[in-house]
């Protein structure tokens, strides 16, 4: 028995910013002098992100008056507390994950909702109480008994878990119809100490959200082309373990993300993958494509210098960063969405990593019929 991706949806809040409208808001906020403004318009540059997203307008604006979430001064004081973001999350996550649920469906009879068993949801970015499992059920009408799993917190690869849920759930149970839906709001969080950490991470974060029906291959509802779900790996590499966090401030989920990230991935990345294909009995001559999380450019650089890969075998990677920068779990899922739509992978085998605290990898492999 074997379950597969059937469909995938994806959505982002109505404002998309240029990546160079960021710079201009950041170089205001952290109160840079000429060089350092220099400096961070260099990463900037070098991101490889042209647009981003945000339930936060006024990340497009270097005038303080034209902002409508921060405070209207020169420096954002008093700077909005961890509650005031929340009450942003939970007003704002579940309009955009209804709308990738909703475009997910798309392709399917119009009582798909009726036919949902199991709700798997995926954030690291806000959380409530009833939270969004419940507020799905209801907007999209799937029925009150639908088996709910909510995966918190666990940061870039969380989204890999939850088509890990999905996948054993499908696979034990031949009828199940499983809705994975991942959402970020990734700039709620944004942190003005003037730190290069704070440099890098506002310069990659977004928003935005996917959803993705899962179903056992043997009774799929989807008609297209789809992922079926092959292997599934987890490692952690103790000695990174400083080098990335998630943590609960009092303004806001604070970030440390060292430039260190990606030489650690670099170095056990060659390693890590040699052990997951070895326990998945596959070989990499079989994997014809990649769909890395693109967390940042180095990071997708440091995966194809250490697996001698070429530039182009990230070409879906670089697309979604580059459009819409890092949405934490969800972009991952971005770029297994473009993929499905180009369809010309047909019975390949694709090699997917994501990267998050621990510091953690999770892989899988996929095939696309």
């Amino acid at each position: 028995m074997e379950s597969c991706i059937s469909a995938i949806g994806i959505a982002n809040p109505q404002n998309r910013i240029a990546q160079q409208d960021i710079y201009h808001f950041m170089a205001n906020a952290f109160g840079l002098d000429e060089t350092n403004a220099a400096r961070l318009k260099s990463i900037y540059d070098n991101s490889g992100i042209e647009y981003r997203y945000s339930v936060i307008p006024d990340f497009a604006f270097s005038d303080p008056s034209k902002y409508t979430f921060f405070k209207q001064t020169d420096d954002l004081e008093p700077f909005p507390d961890t509650q005031k973001r929340l009450k942003l999350y939970e007003k704002e996550a579940i309009s955009i994950a209804v709308n990738a649920a909703r475009n997910c469906f798309a392709g399917f009879q119009e009582d798909i909702n009726t036919k949902i068993t199991h709700l798997v949801t995926v954030s690291c970015t806000g959380m409530h109480a009833p939270g969004i499992d419940i507020e799905l059920v209801d907007r999209l009408g799937l029925n009150r008994n639908t088996e709910r799993t909510c995966i918190n917190f666990m940061g870039c690869y969380g989204a890999i878990n939850g088509l890990k849920v999905a996948d054993y759930i499908c696979r034990a149970d031949a009828n199940a119809k499983v809705l994975v839906v991942s959402v970020e709001l990734c700039t709620l969080h944004f942190q003005k100490a003037n730190t290069l950490d704070n440099w890098v991470a506002n310069s990659l974060f977004s928003d935005g959200a996917a959803a993705v029906l899962v179903e056992n291959t043997a009774n799929r509802l989807g008609r297209g082309a789809c992922f079926s779900l092959k292997n599934f790996y987890s490692e952690f590499v103790t000695e990174a373990r400083d080098e990335m966090g998630w943590y609960v401030g009092n303004t806001g989920f604070e970030m440390k993300l060292t430039s260190k990230v990606s030489k650690q991935i670099k170095k056990h990345i060659t390693a890590l993958t040699d052990r997951f294909l070895q326990k998945a009995k596959t070989q990499i001559g079989d994997i014809s494509a990649y769909a890395v999380h693109p967390g940042g450019r180095t990071i997708l650089e440091a995966v194809e210098e250490a697996l001698e890969l070429p530039e182009e075998s990230n070409s879906f990677a670089y697309e979604v960063l580059r459009e819409y920068g890092n949405m934490s779990s969800a972009t991952i899922l971005f770029v297994l969405d473009k993929m499905l739509k180009a369809g010309n992978l047909i019975d390949q085998k694709i090699l997917s990593f994501a990267f998050g605290p621990g510091l953690t990898v999770e892989g899988m492999i996929l095939e696309m019929h």
